[in-house]
């Protein structure tokens, strides 16, 4: 499946190599463009659709049957995020997904915790997928050239995720709070979203039972102690009535 096919210079490639090729292309006046650069191509489908309103798992189901699928595009640096997002957490069943994203945005996805670059996404990610950064595409490659370099990832999607969590909302609530406001330590941002709960002293001490250090910030954590936390305060809302 490849999103934003453009003139479909990549979308022939891909057709060389793969059983079929069904290209997502929002911008309509692409469409006939697109006609007659892959015509021969019996391998490949072209359908004129946002790519984040389209039903995924409809046109996986419809066009790809029980074929292994493979994802690649060349993402807006403008969407980038919620097309990830969106492509992860349907859990649509894909093997891969190839990405070029501004360089920026792939020193994010493939940071590791304490790094300057881990983020918000970064997390996230890592939870769905093992990410690996391949190479850089400098700005002068494109026509017109844009004012950034890009670069290329690779997103291999895993079965089952690398680490247990038993409340999947309650782990992504934990880990945007822990992002939310990078200049406050971890127990201060998730009290802000759980004080109504939890006194700061009890976050204190969910850090402290898993051996963190209560002054740490959301940066320094991977997924694994996020998924920790996140147990552990679920743990808590039982015990306390707060959750069914």
């Amino acid at each position: 499946m490849e999103i934003g096919p453009g003139f479909g210079v990549l979308t022939r490639e891909l057709a060389r190599i793969s059983k079929k090729v069904v290209s997502v292309e929002i911008d309509r006046e692409l469409i006939p463009i697109l006609s007659e650069k892959l015509s021969g191509l019996t391998n490949v489908k072209v359908i004129n659709e946002d790519i984040l309103r389209i039903d995924i798992a409809e046109l996986v189901a419809t066009e790809f049957s029980d074929l292994p699928v493979y994802v690649c595009a060349n993402l807006p640096y403008y969407i980038t995020t919620p097309i990830i997002m969106k492509l992860l957490e349907g859990r649509y069943g894909f093997v891969s997904i190839t990405l070029m994203v501004q360089k920026e945005v792939a020193e994010r996805l493939c940071a590791k915790s304490g790094e300057p670059a881990y983020g918000a996404i970064t997390a996230p990610v890592n939870y769905y997928a093992k990410v690996t950064r391949l190479f850089t595409v400098k700005a002068g490659s494109f026509s017109p050239a844009p004012k950034v370099d890009s670069a290329v990832i690779k997103l291999d999607l895993y079965k089952e995720p690398p680490v247990y969590a038993e409340n999947e909302e309650l782990l992504f609530t934990v880990i945007k709070s822990a992002f939310s406001q990078r200049r406050k330590t971890l127990v201060n941002s998730l009290h802000s979203v759980f004080n109504s709960i939890f006194t700061k002293d009890e976050i204190c001490d969910i850090m402290i039972q898993i051996g963190l250090n209560s002054l740490i910030r959301g940066e320094d954590l991977d997924i694994s102690q996020f998924a920790d936390i996140s147990n552990r305060i679920l743990k808590k809302l039982h015990k306390n009535g707060g959750i069914k």
